[in-house]
């Protein structure tokens, strides 16, 4: 915990992915898909470390007095709080692993252990590493001939200590072997599930590479370098081509500075020592573990096991919205009412018609979209196309500064810019991460918009994935905002104003901050509702503080980093903050000020941090027709009332379990999926019962009958 009310933001962050890690150990979840959150939990420590790990490091070379805003930590004092707790994390992670292949083995997956192998095992073992991978590898000795080879990130490599037989002296030396990703993660045993993985295969059998050395002692280890790139303003010059600059940005990326090196088993420290001395990285930041150094692996065991039910989730499947006619042309719905889509629970697949239509209706001239991320078989992407080859003025911002995300968006704009899509980048300063859709058509002698915001990517992966918001609507003011908003970014500047969409950097914080001292002039009148990822804007927070002070009832819904700590006496006593880590990736985000007739209700794409508010370009839209407002404040309060799946965040900086005792148990996630049956099944007839009663069998003991409180 922090000082005051306040929490770091990387520690609070680790509180966070210690709830996925919770996910793995409960056993109410099927037994498959707690292996699954074990390997969201290591993913989200790789790019942790790569990005906010990597900054702390850029940081401590050059800003080192330098010190956060909120509990006063320079960076090596964030640097040793991070690496103390995640070395008290991975244990945890390393039973929980050890507890899930034990479940797996009554299935017939069973991940041998190399020392304790029965001579068959050891005899096919054997052959199958000098048949298939002793060829594939090069004897990687390091000596005064041979320089240490550049150690990749992310690459798993075996490190021996050897010894020259030759040698009379005794003196040992090291060699590396990798573990290359161009061969297969997987050894399989022939005609069962028992499995070794390529790296424990190359540590056992490392002599057979190292002929004319004594192996004294073998590792397996990774590294991980930091990922964090700057982008210098000079890239962005008129006769730089961006696109490349980028390119040779994400190749730079894996060669940069090591801020991490994983160990597993208990390697022998001077092989500790020599690789530490290579990577030039001090022990701090050696962490030693016996489960898989990446989980990656784990879809090749999802095929063995893939028919075993029980292990998995039920499949739910989003369904069709009940707001939208089947056989009605979606634009001419549109003019007549505003439209909301809440993923995962609906089907993606309505807003893709949308731009489908639009790319063959002859009343439309124009489509402008802000793209971040999109899936890489991207339908969205082809209907952009298909509206350009229909000589529609197609406009695309893709922002190539989606991180991870790169090489997929270069791909992207390159073929859009071959259909005739008109292709820009986002701003010099500001990466563009609104959620904005513009539709202009010709009605008569009139020019009409449908615009859309959303709080979640144009990707359809991600939206069964991910629960997000999406608005459509016909109101001209919202898209005349839109508009604005395009106009701005065409010529690589920002909005100074709008009416009614709230657009970062200059005109949504000061917009929120000016609702929530509307709140405070009500004092315990007043009310506060937010659902968004992350908070770590001071000015936010303590905004928030004051409400809290005033006497206004502030609820917060932060899935990750938050570094408010609430019910702390005389400060943000009047605050409660729940996080909800459950099935689905909570993504959307809201915000509710005051209630009834001043009740003002949005949906964003800007959580509360300070990237978001101040240095990208963010759209919240108003939510303007009542029942579709009042349908947003019942999802929030549905989500305040989780007791299976939520955390509450206390003053101590803890989270624990949300209490339920003398209630129904309400995972609201499930519950969402549910209503969403439920509805489909009224309007259309189609979904069968038996569907409904499966997912209500499936919930946490028994269907969910809970009355929610409404925000209204």
């Amino acid at each position: 915990m922090g000082t005051g009310f306040y929490d770091n933001r990387e520690l609070s962050w680790l509180k966070f992915n210690a709830r996925v890690l919770e996910e793995a150990r409960d056993e109410t979840t099927p037994l498959f898909e707690r292996l699954r959150f074990v390997q969201i939990f290591c993913s989200n420590l790789d790019e942790f470390f790569m990005i906010r790990v990597g900054s702390l490091h850029d940081k401590l070379l050059y800003e080192p007095k330098d010190r956060e805003n909120k509990t006063n930590m320079n960076a090596k004092e964030q640097l040793s709080a991070i690496a103390k707790r995640v070395k008290a994390l991975l244990p945890i992670k390393d039973e929980a692993y050890s507890e899930i292949m034990q479940g797996l083995s009554a299935y017939g997956v069973e991940h041998l252990n190399e020392d304790v192998l029965t001579p068959e095992e050891d005899a096919f073992l054997k052959a199958y590493f000098m048949r298939e991978i002793r060829p594939l590898l090069f004897t990687g000795v390091v000596d005064k001939k041979h320089p240490v080879p550049f150690l990749k990130s992310g690459e798993i490599y075996i490190g021996c200590k050897i010894r020259k037989k030759t040698d009379a002296s005794g003196k040992a030396t090291f060699g590396i072997l990798p573990a290359s990703e161009n061969l297969p993660r997987v050894v399989f045993l022939p005609g069962t599930g028992k499995f070794m993985l390529i790296e424990e295969l190359i540590r056992r059998y490392a002599k057979q590479v190292f002929n004319n050395f004594d192996i004294i002692s073998r590792c397996i280890f990774r590294v991980t370098r930091n990922a964090d790139i700057e982008i210098d303003e000079g890239l962005f010059d008129h006769d730089v081509d961006f696109r490349d600059v980028m390119s040779k940005l994400v190749k730079k990326r894996k060669k940069l500075q090591p801020v991490r090196v994983e160990f597993q088993g208990s390697p022998d420290n001077e092989i500790v020592s020599v690789i530490t001395k290579i990577l030039d990285i001090s022990d701090n930041y050696v962490f030693k573990q016996t489960a898989p150094l990446s989980m990656g692996f784990i879809s090749v065991l999802e095929k063995r096991l893939e028919k075993q039910a029980e292990l998995f989730f039920d499949p739910l499947t989003p369904q069709k919205s009940s707001e939208i006619l089947p056989d009605v042309p979606l634009i001419d719905q549109i003019k007549q009412h505003d439209i909301l889509l809440n993923y995962p629970y609906e089907n993606i697949n309505h807003f893709i018609n949308l731009l489908e239509e639009a790319a063959v209706n002859p009343n439309v001239s124009s489509i402008k979209i802000t793209l971040y991320r999109v899936a890489r078989d991207s339908k969205i992407i082809n209907a952009l196309n298909k509206a350009a080859e229909n000589g529609k003025d197609v406009l695309a911002l893709v922002e190539l500064r989606a991180r991870f995300d790169e090489e997929n968006n270069i791909g992207w704009s390159k073929q859009l810019e071959e259909a005739g899509v008109t292709v820009i980048y986002g701003l010099e300063e500001l990466k563009v991460h609104s959620k904005l859709l513009l539709i202009t058509l010709r009605d008569g002698n009139n020019v009409r918009y449908i615009t859309q915001v959303g709080t979640g990517n144009y990707n359809e992966r991600t939206s069964k994935l991910y629960t997000d918001l999406t608005l459509m609507t016909s109101d001209e003011d919202l898209g005349a905002d839109a508009s604005v908003v395009f106009n701005a970014l065409i010529v690589g500047s920002t909005v100074e104003s709008t009416n009614r969409l709230l657009v970062a950097p200059k005109g949504l914080k000061s917009r929120i901050v000016s609702f929530i001292d509307n709140e405070i002039t009500y004092g315990r009148d007043g009310y506060i509702g937010i659902k968004i990822n992350s908070l770590t804007d001071r000015d936010l927070i303590e905004k928030l503080a004051e409400a809290s002070r005033a006497g206004v009832t502030v609820e917060l819904i932060v899935r990750g980093i938050c570094c408010l700590i609430p019910r702390v006496e005389g400060e943000t006593e009047n605050i409660r903050v729940i996080s909800i880590v459950g099935r689905f990736l909570e993504h959307s985000r809201i915000y509710i000020f005051g209630r009834g007739d001043r009740r003002r209700v949005y949906i964003s794409s800007a959580d509360f941090m300070t990237r978001n508010t101040e240095r990208r370009v963010e759209v919240a839209a108003p939510i303007l027709d009542t029942s579709l407002a009042n349908r947003v404040c019942g999802i929030f309060s549905t989500m305040l009332a989780d007791n299976v799946k939520a955390r509450e965040l206390g003053a101590d900086g803890k989270y624990t379990p949300v209490p339920s005792a003398g209630k129904l148990p309400l995972n609201s996630q499930l519950y969402f999926y549910d209503e969403a049956y439920k509805a489909a099944e009224a309007s259309t007839g189609i979904i069968g019962r038996a569907d409904t009663q499966k997912l209500d069998e499936k919930r946490q003991d028994k269907p969910i009958k809970v009355k929610i409180r409404r925000i209204r």
